[in-house]
């Protein structure tokens, strides 16, 4: 097994997560943590760092009300960031860390931090999916 990916794993099992899915030979895990909020969220470990991505929402059209908000709230995310994919519709959170210095405690601070914005910014963030443009 990848060194990089079992140190990952185990950490994950530690922290008492269910991993939903993994592909050692593509460097994916994906767990599920329904009390922190997190589901499907995917770890891609791709040396030298570990990506972390949880989706969170799709904006129906282009506004810049939203757009500017989760830029504002990006200031107040302890570890990682609002980020929108290739077609600029969908918002995930997104964090990357080094592999090579990763800890258990890095990782769990990771997942503090985008469980604690989604519980301080949940019904923003529902309003945000409902809008249609």
């Amino acid at each position: 097994m990848n060194e990089y990916f079992k140190k990952v794993r185990d950490y994950l099992l530690d922290l008492n997560y269910n991993i939903s899915y993994e592909a050692e030979t593509d460097g994916v895990i994906v767990v599920d943590e329904q009390s922190a909020g997190v589901q499907n969220l995917v770890l891609g470990v791709a040396d030298p760092i570990l990506i972390i991505e949880q989706f969170i929402l799709e904006i129906n059209g282009n506004s810049a009300e939203i757009y500017r908000s989760l830029l504002q709230k990006n200031r107040d995310i302890i570890h990682g960031a609002f980020v929108l994919d290739e077609s600029g519709t969908k918002v995930i959170f997104r964090n990357t860390l080094e592999l090579e210095n990763l800890d258990l405690n890095e990782l769990e601070a990771s997942f503090n931090s985008l469980s604690l914005l989604l519980s301080e910014y949940s019904n923003e963030l529902i309003q945000f999916s409902k809008k249609k443009q």
